[in-house]
């Protein structure tokens, strides 16, 4: 059973569970894969991580919030923001990554490479 400080705790780290996109659960629960948080020297809450292709999609909706429109939708050069913001957010690190990111964006694979290689020849 969770005391009126164990509420607060989850209550406190809950937006930032919702926002990697993970899942709160009891600590007894908990997979092995799973991580437990503790509070006061006792396990309070699991959180059970998304898989990371999950995670690059929730990124992908986060930022066409964040710009209040579709990515596909945005000139090149903000295009080129996003590609250089999801590389800094390790994106292209996932499988199909950077598939992904090119049909988010309306633009083909050699595309969003050119964008990564610009950034690093520059």
């Amino acid at each position: 059973m969770t005391g009126a400080g164990d509420e607060a705790f989850i209550a406190a780290v809950k937006p930032l569970v919702d926002a990697v996109g993970g899942e709160m659960l009891p600590p007894d629960e908990a997979g092995t894969d799973d991580v437990v948080l503790s509070w006061r020297g006792a396990g309070v809450v699991a959180v059970r991580l998304p898989q990371l292709a999950d995670s690059l999609d929730r990124i992908l909706a986060a930022l066409e919030r964040g710009k209040g429109m579709p990515l596909a939708d945005l000139d090149r050069r903000a295009k080129q923001e996003v590609v250089r913001a999801l590389e800094a957010r390790g994106a292209f690190a996932v499988r199909h990554g950077v598939e992904t990111v090119a049909s988010a964006l309306g633009v083909s694979r050699f595309t969003v490479y050119n964008y990564l290689n610009r950034e690093k020849g520059a």
